[in-house]
This record gives structure tokens, C-alpha cells and sequence, in this order.
């Protein structure tokens, strides 16, 4: 977000000017702060601190009074209270313009604080840190969050400074107006506090929910990190990331990525994550759907294999890999027009010629742990769901026919499963072991989904006699089964639950063919 004042030079002539007599200065971070203390300092500002920050500005020369000078109360349990005292936030918070105000300010000997200059201890860091949950709750800043309210609230008189991020902004803000602000300013930076408490409180929300029933009606996000996009869907549509993209991502060479290419690398990593470990890996995806999926003992063979099965497709596409890319196989992709390379690695020699084009864009892969959940905004609100984490393997098969699938069927079958799970539905799969050959997708038709496979598959050169069939929901009827024998099929996998189980089952031992139930459905909409 930014934190530029908020005003024109129209705004800063006309609007009526608060001249800043004392200011709190309290803060966990030191850096960057100096200039600003020297200034106000310079001004002839009165300075009131704490602890480590009033060693700080003593240090720097600058006159500066204790909180508890002003509170005639010491700091107390370990610097848990400091600030909290009515001497501090009556100071903040008594209106300027009320009589009454300004006569119990009077009465209670407390002066006016006209600016606030506060940080909050940082909670987020410390629980990246995997620090233990008593050092946790101590990074729970109570005094600051309230400083940060209170002249929030009161923006009307005071000036509030919640980051380290403002203090440039504001020390050329009040050397430029002689230590005064505007009330569009003051609002400005009141709105940004409010942005920064809120922020927090999600956080600590987040942290002492986990594991609790109190979040089961409650839905807080709060994502700071926002990365302009090129565009959104469509090239008249704003588009905009809000997430840490560069926890996850570096970017060595390309474009900036526009909304379409983050949505279809999401879609690649998932489906990459299926394949992290083993031999080497390619998917090529289009759309979120991948027309392209192979393992290799090498990953230029991945990659061979994951174009063969629509090249024409692939042309465009977002190309993701589980290994290091070697100079062999950035030859070969050079060889075609894509959108975006997603990698663990690139070997020093792949560089070169992956950069060769322009606009291409290489986002170098880096571990992080992804959300539990998946958020996105439907009619007039947003629904929520846990992530499908599930992936069933040989042991979650149930071999429901009379002929059981060999080790090669089983093994082209988890495969298979695979890629069907990140497909859109409804979906079919066709593959063999290590190999998509063909898959219909997003269909409102099961059987339109299995023709439209075979019809690809076909088209593409690929022999689908002892191929393999993944759904990746039940088969109401019969015929798929008995469209994928004629084709060739021999094994098949799907969740089953449908009441005519038995009839697809029974089509399959009257075919020769094996079938095992996973009852686990993998519907992607």
C-alpha cells in the first residue's frame, strides 16, 4: 500500500494546519528513525519515550522525557505497562477545539500529545521464526496498538505514524510545512494506522485460533503484499496478486505476469506437487488443464513425452518441471513458444538460451508452505474449503472386478489418478504408466469427456490398446466403460458411490477389464 500523503498542493494551502508541540516517540525498530527525531528535535518539538527508544534519541543529543516522568508511574512487569496511563492517552485523545476538554486537561495537568510515532512488536516474525509460543505471546503489543487507536481516533488534533515505512514520507512532510499537518494528511495517516492494527489483530487471531472451534464461523484475511498484474482475465480487466510471490517465486527473465498466467501456475504447481518425488517430471498446462504430463529417467524425455501428447496445445502454455533445467532439455524448449518455465533450477548453461526470448518468462521454484484453505468470492460474499490434499495410491485401491489390474495398470493407474484429480470436470484421463495420453475436460458429459479423449489420443498418434482410464467422479451408467473397452482400456479407476455401481463393474467383467474404486471423489470445478 502506499504511504504518501494523501494530498495536492491545493490540499495542503486551504486545509487548516495542526502545529506539532510534543510527540511520543516509542518504537521497536530503530532504523530509519534518526532523521526524523533530529528534526523534531530541531522544531523545538517536546519528545516523551521509552525504554530502549529514549536511549536512542538521548543518544542522538536530543532532549527527551520519560513517559514516567510524565506518569509519575515506573515501567512495570518487565515492560508489559508503560504507556498506559491517562496522562499518556488523555494527552493523545482531549479534543482541541472543547472547552470541557481542554479545562479537564488543564485540571489534570496533561499535556497535549500532538504526534505518535509508534511500531508494533513484531508478532508475524516471530512466529515465522517457529519461536516458542511463550516468546509468541510476548510479541502482543498492547501499549502500542492502543497509542496507535487512540491518535488514530483523534486525528483531528494528532498525527499518527504506525511504520518505520512512513518516516522519510513524514520527516520531508513536516520539514517542507514547518512541523504542521493538514487534516487530509492526518486522515491519511489515521486510515493507515487502522490498516496496520487490523492487520495485527488478524494475525494474533490467526495464531490462538488454530486449534480451536472459534474461527469456525469467522473468516479474517488480511494480505498486505499486493503485485500489480498486466492485467486481469480479459486485457480490459485490472488485475492484482496480494501474496508474497517472492516467497515462492524468483522471476529471472520475462514479462510481468498478468492474471491468466497466475492462475495457470497455480494450476501447475499443484499438479507438480503430485510428482515431487521420483524420476523426473514435465507437465504442460493450458487453461489450468494440462495437455501434457510425463515421467522419465531424464528430464528431457519428460519433456519429450509431455509434448508428444498435444503439441498443438501446447503452444502458449505454462510449462512446469520437478528437476534442474539442463542445457539438453532448454534446447528442446527453446524450440517452442510458451508463456511461462517453472523450475527447481536452471543449470548455468540453460540460462542463455531460455532468455534468448524476450517476453518468456522463467519463475525459479522456490519450497513454502501453502495455505490449508482455498478463498474465492462468489455472488455477493466468498466460500472457503480446505485444500485437496488427498491422493490415493495402490493401497487405497479396491479391486472391485474378477480381473485385478497388473503392477503396470496399478502403476498407470496412481498416475493417471494423478492428473485427473488437477483437471477440470467433468474429466477423463487416459494414460500409461509415466505417460497423459489424452484427456477430455470440463465437459457437461462424462461420456462426451471419455469421446473427446479418445478422439485426441487418436489424433495425436498414440495407441490406446492397454491404456488405463481415471474419472474423476462415478459412472452413472455403463457406457463409458463399455466406449473405453472398445477403444482399448484395459484398467480402470474411479471413486464409485453411484447406486448403479454393479452395472459398470459387471460391464467390466464381461469386457475383460479391471476396475478398483478409490471412494475418494476429485471434482474440480
Amino acid at each position: 500500500m502506499s504511504l504518501a500523503p494523501a494530498t495536492t498542493p491545493e490540499t495542503v494551502e486551504t486545509a487548516p494546519q495542526q502545529p506539532i508541540r510534543a510527540a511520543l516517540v516509542s518504537v521497536y525498530y530503530k532504523d530509519r528513525l534518526e532523521p526524523l527525531v533530529k528534526l523534531l528535535h530541531q522544531q523545538g518539538v517536546k519528545l516523551y519515550s521509552t525504554g530502549g527508544t529514549l536511549k536512542f534519541i538521548q543518544e542522538l543529543g536530543a532532549e527527551v522525557t520519560a513517559v514516567e516522568s510524565l506518569t509519575g508511574f515506573p515501567e512495570v512487569f518487565g515492560g508489559r505497562v508503560k504507556t498506559l496511563h491517562p496522562k499518556v492517552f488523555g494527552g493523545i485523545l482531549h479534543r482541541r477545539h472543547e472547552a470541557g476538554d481542554l479545562q479537564e486537561a488543564e485540571q489534570h495537568q496533561i499535556p497535549p500529545i500532538d504526534l505518535v510515532v509508534v511500531d508494533l512488536y513484531p508478532f508475524e516474525e516471530t512466529v515465522a521464526s517457529g519461536a516458542a509460543e511463550a516468546d509468541v505471546i510476548e510479541k502482543i503489543d498492547i501499549g502500542g496498538i492502543s497509542l496507535l487507536r487512540a491518535a488514530a481516533k483523534n486525528y483531528r488534533d494528532v498525527l499518527v505514524v504506525s511504520s518505520r515505512d512512513q518516516y522519510a514520507a513524514v520527516t520531508e512532510l513536516l520539514a517542507a510545512q514547518n512541523g504542521a499537518t493538514t487534516l487530509e494528511q492526518r486522515r491519511h495517516y489515521a486510515a493507515a494506522a487502522f490498516e496496520q492494527t487490523s492487520h495485527y489483530d488478524t494475525h494474533i487471531f490467526g495464531y490462538l485460533s488454530q486449534g480451536t472451534d472459534v474461527a469456525g464461523n469467522t473468516l479474517k484475511v488480511s494480505q498486505r503484499q499486493a503485485t500489480p498484474l498486466r492485467y486481469g482475465e480479459n486485457p480490459h480487466q485490472q488485475g492484482t496478486f496480494y501474496g508474497d510471490l517472492a516467497a515462492l517465486f524468483d522471476q529471472l527473465h520475462g514479462k510481468q505476469l498478468s492474471y491468466n498466467n497466475l492462475v495457470d501456475v497455480d494450476a501447475a504447481v499443484l499438479l507438480m506437487q503430485e510428482f515431487q518425488t521420483g524420476p523426473a517430471a514435465c507437465a504442460i498446462l493450458k487453461h489450468t488443464n494440462a495437455c501434457g504430463v510425463a515421467q522419465a529417467d531424464t528430464l528431457h524425455t519428460a519433456y519429450l513425452n509431455a509434448l508428444a501428447c498435444d503439441p498443438i496445445s501446447a503452444f502458449g502454455g505454462v510449462i512446469i518441471v520437478n528437476k534442474e533445467v539442463d542445457a539438453a532439455t532448454a534446447e528442446e524448449l527453446n524450440k517452442l513458444f510458451f508463456e511461462v518455465l517453472i523450475a527447481p533450477g536452471f543449470a548455468a548453461e540453460a540460462l542463455p538460451v531460455l532468455q534468448s526470448k524476450k517476453n518468456r518468462i522463467l519463475l525459479l521454484q522456490k519450497p513454502v508452505k501453502f495455505p490449508a484453505k482455498q478463498i474465492k468470492t462468489l455472488l455477493n460474499g466468498v466460500i472457503e474449503q480446505d485444500f485437496d490434499r488427498a491422493m490415493e495410491g495402490a493401497a487405497e485401491f479396491r479391486t472391485v472386478t474378477e480381473t485385478a489390474p497388473t503392477a503396470d495398470e496399478t502403476a498407470a493407474l496412481e498416475f493417471a489418478l494423478k492428473v485427473c484429480k488437477h483437471t477440470k470436470s467433468n474429466t477423463i484421463v487416459l494414460a500409461r504408466a509415466g505417460q497423459l495420453l489424452a484427456s477430455g475436460v470440463g465437459q457437461t458429459s462424462r461420456v462426451d469427456a471419455l469421446k473427446q479423449a479418445i478422439e485426441k489420443a487418436r489424433a495425436f498418434g498414440f495407441d490406446l490398446n492397454g491404456a488405463v482410464m481415471a474419472s474423476d467422479a462415478f459412472f452413472p451408467f455403463p457406457d463409458c466403460v463399455e466406449i473405453a473397452a472398445e477403444a482399448g482400456v484395459r484398467a480402470v479407476v474411479q471413486p464409485g458411490g453411484s447406486i448403479k455401481d454393479q452395472d459398470s463393474i459387471d460391464a467390466c467383467n464381461r469386457l475383460g477389464m479391471a476396475m478398483v474404486l478409490t471412494g475418494v471423489r476429485h471434482f474440480k470445478h
